[in-house]
């Protein structure tokens, strides 16, 4: 594993969000699911997409508070414009699990 410095740490710039939408993504190539998170007045509503299927659907993601990358550009994934990277880990058989707050917080407040 690579050591990075802190000031290498506070470059990224992770936030909590909720996401106000979810529709399925069945251009994906990889099963996804098409999101609009809202981070709050400073960053506002961004556009992401997640491969998030095997744990979570279109119908129980509004409402969720997710962390999100916000800094890295924009990135096309088909047709979606993915703003955000959001943020997981692997479960046991590879199915992401979303990294969530586990108290409700303020949206577009950072990670530290």
């Amino acid at each position: 594993m690579n050591e990075i410095s802190f000031d290498d740490f506070l470059k990224v710039d992770i936030r909590v969000g909720t996401i106000t939408r979810a529709e399925p993504f069945p251009e994906a190539r990889k099963p996804a699911i098409k999101l609009w998170i809202n981070f709050g007045p400073e960053i506002g509503e961004k556009k992401s997409s997640a491969q998030i299927t095997d744990h979570y659907s279109v119908d129980t993601l509004p409402g969720k508070q997710i962390m999100a990358v916000v800094n890295f550009p924009p990135r096309q994934i088909g047709p979606v414009r993915s703003e955000v990277l959001v943020l997981g880990v692997s479960d046991a058989d590879g199915g992401i699990v979303l990294l969530t707050p586990d108290i409700t917080v303020s949206d577009g407040g950072r990670m530290h």
